[in-house]
């Protein structure tokens, strides 16, 4: 436990959703990264303190300047998720001042030029494609630029070889990067579709049970939150064995999708709709009092009633009998409303069917 809390904190303090894999692998990526720019620069302010490096007047200022405006991106970005673009992009910027830096003025480290390929595998894995292009390409143009003013120039051999090096390892993270985002997108929509395939009724394209009943969970805690009154409904068809009894599970099929599509049209965006068994459907009603989910229900059992849908050369007439329970408490859980709002739908049955029945004993004919 402590030491998932540590990586949590060390990783930016951030939560993410489902759908922000790509974002939560860049955002951590540069968490680390970030870490790893301030160890190397302490590691190189102490070295220079004690004589092991030698980085000069200006780089040794550059260099405190790096640490000081990466420590507070580091601080900034901890938390806030939304803010890792311009981050990233600050971050890559100050990278690239670093790295000219030390070009320009710590001659005496041959192997100085290093630097810009691990940049440029930062920008492209952090930014994408473009920004990683366009930072290979400048790197090569500032280096070209400042050789002359070298205390040491590069030679033109090594200015060919540094020139083509760099652009090969741009080209290698430009195609790694396309197919690494090529596959994620294919994976998130494989994904996506799969959690829509395992979420949705097949057959009228409702929530199935299991997905209902986890969001109406949801929508429970939502509104214990914000101190909301929320209903159930329990939908059951009437005598609907006998239709399929009758006409055959292809007329049975016809009754379910077109009442599905009724019960559709009417569900607000805050609310929720799941078909939980063969002809039963349950509604969950946020934001709403016991006044307005009959008001609602009446309105869906009459609907139902006037669909009258084509069986051959038969328009069958369904209704529907239809619970409404209301929550009593905070502590009621989703289980408990639910099975409040069964037990109405059946004394609805009792009552003669296509009626609406609270549970507490209202009727509404």
């Amino acid at each position: 436990m402590v030491h998932s809390k540590l990586l949590f904190f060390i990783l930016g303090g951030v939560d993410f959703e489902e759908d922000e894999e790509y974002l939560q692998f860049r955002f951590r990526l540069l968490y680390i990264l970030m870490w790893n720019g301030l160890f190397f620069t302490v590691a190189f302010l102490l070295a220079e303190g004690l004589g092991v490096v030698r980085l000069g007047a200006i780089h040794l200022g550059v260099t405190q300047a790096y640490f000081v405006i990466a420590s507070g991106l580091l601080y900034w970005m901890w938390g806030h998720k939304e803010r890792f673009l311009p981050v990233a992009w600050v971050f890559a910027m100050l990278g690239n001042v670093q790295f000219l830096s030390a070009l320009l003025f710590v001659p005496h480290d041959e192997l100085r030029v290093v630097w810009f390929f691990l940049q440029i595998s930062g920008v492209y894995i952090i930014l994408g494609q473009w920004p990683g292009f366009w930072n290979t390409v400048g790197s090569v143009v500032a280096i070209h630029m400042a050789n002359p003013y070298l205390v040491v120039p590069f030679s033109t051999h090594a200015l060919a070889t540094l020139t083509l090096s760099l652009g090969a390892s741009g080209v290698v993270f430009h195609a790694y990067c396309s197919r690494s985002i090529s596959f994620y997108e294919r994976m998130v929509e494989s994904n996506a579709l799969m959690r829509r395939l395992s979420t949705l009724d097949p057959l009228t394209g409702l929530m199935n049970a299991r997905a209902y009943y986890a969001l109406a969970d949801r929508l429970i805690r939502l509104s214990v939150r914000n101190e909301t009154p929320f209903a159930v409904l329990f939908i059951d068809l009437d005598h609907f064995k006998s239709i399929n009894d009758r006409f055959g599970h292809e007329a049975g099929d016809t009754v379910l999708k077109e009442t599905s599509a009724c019960l559709s049209r009417l569900i607000r965006q805050s609310d929720a709709l799941g078909r939980i068994g063969g002809e039963e459907f349950s509604m969950f009603l946020s934001n709403i009092d016991q006044e307005e989910a009959v008001r609602l229900a009446e309105k869906l059992r009459r609907d139902i009633e006037d669909l009258m849908p084509q069986i051959g050369e038969t328009r069958l007439k369904i209704t529907a009998s239809i619970g409404v329970a209301m929550n009593r408490s905070h502590q009621m859980t989703f289980a408990e409303i639910q099975g409040q709002a069964d037990q109405a739908m059946y004394r609805a049955k009792a009552g003669g069917r296509n009626r609406v029945t609270c549970f507490e004993g209202a009727v509404t004919e």
